[in-house]
C-alpha cells in the first residue's frame, strides 16, 4: 500500500527493558523490591540494573553472550532479568536444585561467560568449575552474592571470583543501554526441567518475552501497582514471565529465599499481597498448613496455578481460604503460561464441586498466543470436541520459543506440521476448552485400554489421608501394565495398600484402579513436577505382577 514507511518513529523492537524504564519514570519513588528489611524503589532498581549492565560490559560481555545465574528468589535475581538484556546479553537462569555435574554440563552447553551465584549455592558452582577445568574447558567468571545484611567485601577465592555488590558498584550510571537490534534477538536461555531426560536449552526472544509478560499480566487480572509474592522460582520460565510483567504494572515484588506455608501467610498478611503463583506443591503446602501457621487473608489473593494439573479438591480448598485461582497451562517452550481457564459468570451458580472441576481444565489460549488445539499427531486433524477423544496438545503463536540451542533437529521435530507439539495428551470439550489427560510418555496401556494417570491421581488426591500422589505403569503378566500408585500421606494419617485400592475401585472403573501401592516421598523438580521417570524405574524394578484369576 502506498504511503507506508517503516522507520524509528513507528517501529521499535519490542523488549521488556522498556517496562523497567517506564516504572522508574512514572513511579520512581514506589517500592519495587522487598526482601526482609531490604527495600528498593523503581528508581533504585533502574540505577542498579544500569550499573550492573555496565559492569558486565566492562568485564567483556558482548552482544549475544550468555550470563548464567544460580540464584534463589532474591532481589539480585530480579535485577539480572533486566541488567543482562540491558548489556545485550542472554540470561540463563539455572535450576537451584541442580547438582555440580548438571551445572557443569549446562555451563558448557550454553558457553556462559559469567555465572552469578548465591553464597548458599557457591559449593555447587565450585564443583562445576572444577569439573570443567578437568575437561580443559573455558571457564566462566564467577560473581558471588552475599547475604544482604552483610557489607560488600573482597572475596579471596580461587578463580578471581567477584563480589556482587562491589561488581555492581563498579558500573557506570551513564551507561548506554544495549537495546535489541531485532526483537527476535535472544533475551533468555531456559533449560527444560528435565523430568524425563537431560534438559534442552529453550531460546526466548525479546519479542516473545514482551508479549508473554503482558499476557501473564492480563490473564492474572493484574491491575496497576500489584503486590506480587514470589513463590514461583524466577529461574522457571523467568518466573512465568512475571519478572518482567510486574515491572510493566509498576508493582512491588516480595522476595523470599525459601517457600514455606508460614512465610507465605506471613508475607501475605504483612505486605497485603494481591497476586502470587505456584505449582500444586505450593497449593498443597497452603491447604495443609497447620492452623498455627495460617493467617486470615487481608484481601482476596489471585493465585496463578500451573506446573501440573491441580486436583479439583485442591482448587476448592484454596478458594475456601480466600484465594482466587487462575488456572494456566504451558511449558518452558511457551514462555510458561500459554493457556488460561477463563472463568465464566454463568458458572457462579453451579455447585462447588462442579465449579472446581470446570476450573481444573486448561482452557484456551491467552491473548498473546494465536491458537491451541488438540490434534491427531499423525494426520494433524483436530479431534472432535466431545471431551473424550484424545489427541496431542499443540500450540502456535508469537509466544512459542525460537528454538532449542544447538539442536536444529529437535527444533524441527517440535515444529513439525506448523504447530508446536507439546507431547501432552488431552481432550477438547464442547465449549472448546481443553483438558490435559497425560503426557504421551506417561499414558498407561492396560489390556488395550488407555489409562490416564492424571484421572487416577485425581481420585487418590481426594482420599482424606493422601497428601501427594503419582501413578505410573508397572509391568503386569496378564494386562501388559497396570497402575502403580506412589503416595505420600499427610502427617498423622495412615492408610494401607488394600484400603487405597478399595477406595480407587469405588471411584473409578476397576481396570483403572492401582494394583500396587507404594508409600514414600515423591521425587520432585523445583517446579513441582513429579519426576516420574524415577518412579517408572522403581516400578519396573519391583517386577511384573503375576496373573490373577479375578478381573480388574
Amino acid at each position: 500500500m502506498d504511503g507506508i514507511h517503516r522507520c524509528s518513529a513507528n517501529y521499535v523492537p519490542l523488549t521488556p527493558i522498556t517496562f523497567l524504564e517506564r516504572s522508574a519514570a512514572v513511579y520512581g519513588d514506589r517500592i519495587s523490591l522487598v526482601y526482609g528489611r531490604v527495600q528498593y524503589t523503581w528508581r533504585d532498581t533502574l540505577e542498579r540494573c544500569t550499573r550492573l549492565a555496565s559492569a558486565l560490559v566492562r568485564t567483556g560481555i558482548a552482544r549475544g553472550d550468555v550470563v548464567a545465574a544460580l540464584v534463589p528468589n532474591i532481589p539480585a535475581m530480579y535485577e539480572l532479568h533486566f541488567a543482562v538484556p540491558m548489556a545485550g546479553a542472554v540470561l540463563c537462569s539455572l535450576n537451584t536444585r541442580h547438582d555440580a555435574a548438571m551445572v557443569s554440563t549446562l555451563l558448557s552447553h550454553s558457553e556462559a561467560k559469567i555465572i552469578v551465584v548465591d553464597y548458599q549455592l557457591e559449593h555447587i558452582v565450585t564443583g562445576a568449575i572444577n569439573t570443567m577445568s578437568e575437561r580443559k574447558e573455558k571457564l566462566p567468571r564467577v560473581v558471588i552474592i552475599q547475604e544482604y545484611d552483610q557489607p560488600p567485601s573482597h572475596i579471596d577465592r580461587p578463580g578471581s571470583a567477584l563480589e556482587f555488590e562491589s561488581f555492581l558498584a563498579s558500573g557506570e550510571l551513564d551507561f548506554e543501554i544495549r537495546r535489541p537490534r531485532d526483537e527476535w534477538d535472544p533475551i533468555a536461555l531456559n533449560y527444560t526441567s528435565g523430568t524425563t531426560s537431560r534438559p534442552k536449552g529453550v531460546i526466548y526472544s525479546h519479542r516473545g518475552a514482551y508479549l508473554n509478560a503482558l499476557s501473564a499480566v492480563l490473564l492474572n487480572d493484574m491491575c496497576s501497582l500489584p503486590v506480587y509474592l514470589w513463590t514461583v522460582p524466577m529461574f522457571h520460565c523467568n518466573g512465568w514471565c512475571l519478572t518482567w510483567g510486574v515491572a510493566a504494572q509498576s508493582g512491588t515484588n516480595i522476595c523470599q529465599r525459601n517457600v514455606t506455608a508460614k512465610e507465605i501467610f506471613d508475607n501475605i498478611s504483612l505486605h497485603k499481597v494481591t497476586h502470587m503463583g505456584g505449582a500444586p506443591t505450593v497449593s498443597n503446602m497452603i491447604i495443609n498448613a497447620p492452623i498455627s501457621e495460617q493467617k486470615p487473608l487481608p484481601r482476596k489473593v489471585t493465585m496463578m496455578s500451573g506446573g501440573a494439573p491441580p486436583p479439583s479438591h485442591v482448587l476448592y480448598k484454596l478458594k475456601a481460604l480466600g484465594f482466587r485461582i487462575v488456572h494456566s497451562y504451558g511449558l518452558t517452550e511457551t514462555y510458561g503460561p500459554g493457556t488460561v481457564c477463563s472463568w465464566k459468570p454463568e458458572w457462579d451458580s453451579l455447585p462447588q464441586d462442579k465449579q472446581a472441576k470446570l476450573n481444573s481444565r486448561q482452557g484456551l489460549q491467552h491473548i498473546g498466543l494465536e491458537a491451541v488445539d488438540i490434534k491427531d499427531p499423525v494426520t494433524m486433524k483436530s479431534v472432535p470436541a466431545d471431551g473424550k477423544t484424545m489427541g496431542e496438545v499443540m500450540l502456535r503463536g508469537n509466544t512459542v520459543m525460537s528454538g532449542y540451542l544447538k539442536d536444529l533437529k529437535a527444533t524441527q521435530e517440535a515444529f513439525n506440521g506448523g504447530w508446536f507439539r507439546s507431547g501432552d495428551l488431552g481432550v477438547k470439550h464442547p465449549d472448546g476448552y481443553i483438558e490435559l489427560k497425560d503426557r504421551s510418555k506417561d499414558i498407561i496401556i492396560s489390556g488395550g485400554e488407555n489409562i490416564s494417570t492424571i484421572e487416577v491421581e485425581s481420585v487418590l488426591f481426594s482420599h482424606p489421608s493422601v497428601l501427594d500422589a503419582a501413578v505410573v505403569g508397572r509391568p503386569d503378566d496378564h494386562w501388559g501394565e497396570t497402575p502403580c500408585a506412589f503416595l505420600k500421606l499427610k502427617d498423622g494419617c495412615s492408610a494401607t495398600e488394600e484400603e487405597i485400592i478399595k477406595f480407587c475401585r469405588e471411584h473409578l472403573p476397576h481396570y483403572m484402579a492401582p494394583r500396587s501401592v507404594v508409600f514414600r516421598e515423591l521425587p520432585k523438580t523445583s517446579t513441582g513436577k513429579t519426576q516420574k521417570f524415577i518412579l517408572k524405574k522403581e516400578a519396573k524394578a519391583m517386577g511384573s505382577l503375576p496373573k490373577r484369576v479375578s478381573k480388574l
